[in-house]
């Protein structure tokens, strides 16, 4: 039952931790975390056919409803995940080879999960799907792009572009350095007419020129302000997604940033609330003396 394959894979787990400094008490426990995940893995194909065979009994049965149908399909999947993982953990284990990254799964229910190293203390890596955003200089996210698979410097342009395509006056853009390429260096000028985007690595002297000049100081200096829209969609339910697939996670980011548009808008009305209410409470606290006076 699933209590045995349990308990297996807490073996297997704890030979893992064994300190053993000696050679030989290291590759004596070597072949302890090998043997351990062996029959651990034997196990669990022993319970993956088990289920294969059932399937293949219920499919002799033509009168199966469409729950039924659905649920096979269902069980169908995490049996692929099952044999994968089989797979990978044998290949790592057994044969001591190394997954390649984009082998990896890391939510057999959310599959387009990924590995995201934020390189920050205390939050070295996170679990989930990037997202990119583009504010302006009034707090409104202009355009936003879930980044499946891509690295930041993979969506520059495309970020760029789209937002112009709703925004033809966008004529200015501030960068965190990890959008830095050479093939967005050269792109980006033809799309901007200011472009503040640090370069990595040793600068040139125009590039040092350029990156100390007024109009991109200033630039970098406004761009801190994007971290309150990643922090305010966050706190305001994005940091993590109920929704289900990719299409659902795109759906709730989408609908996320309506929200913190809205939002804003009410920022600003309140704002504008509190500035009248001011302006009144001053006009009568003035309205006796010109009384008085009159």
């Amino acid at each position: 039952n699933i209590g045995h394959v349990k308990r297996l894979m807490r073996t297997a787990q704890n030979k893992k931790r064994s300190k053993a400094r000696s050679p030989e008490q290291q590759e004596k426990n070597a072949a302890l975390i090998v043997a351990a995940h062996e029959q651990y893995l034997e196990v669990a194909e022993h319970y993956l056919d088990k289920a294969r065979v059932t399937l293949a009994k219920l499919a002799q049965h033509a009168c199966a409803s469409e729950l039924d149908v659905v649920a096979k399909l269902e069980i169908e999947g995490f049996m692929g995940h099952a044999a994968r993982q089989i797979a990978q953990t044998r290949r790592r284990v057994v044969l001591g080879e190394t997954i390649a990254h984009d082998e990896k799964v890391f939510s057999i229910f959310e599959p387009h999960t990924e590995w995201i190293s934020k390189g920050k203390a205390g939050v070295p890596v996170e679990l989930g799907v990037k997202v990119c955003i583009l504010e302006d200089q009034h707090q409104f996210i202009l355009h936003h792009q879930v980044m499946e698979k891509q690295s930041d410097d993979q969506v520059t342009v495309s970020m760029v572009t789209e937002a112009k395509k709703r925004f033809p006056q966008l004529n200015a853009c501030s960068f965190d350095k990890g959008f830095h390429s050479q093939e967005n260096q050269r792109a980006l000028p033809a799309l901007l007419e200011l472009v503040a985007l640090p370069r990595k690595g040793k600068l040139s002297q125009q590039a040092q020129a350029l990156e100390q000049s007024a109009e991109f100081v200033k630039a970098r200096r406004a761009h801190s302000a994007v971290e309150s829209a990643i922090n305010g969609l966050e706190v305001h339910g994005l940091d993590m997604c109920p929704d289900h697939g990719i299409d659902g996670f795109k759906r709730y980011v989408a609908l996320a940033v309506v929200a913190r548009n809205i939002h804003r808008i009410g920022d600003i009305l309140w704002a504008q609330e509190k500035e009248r209410e001011q302006r009144r409470a001053r006009l009568a606290g003035r309205a006796p003396l010109l009384k008085k006076a009159a």
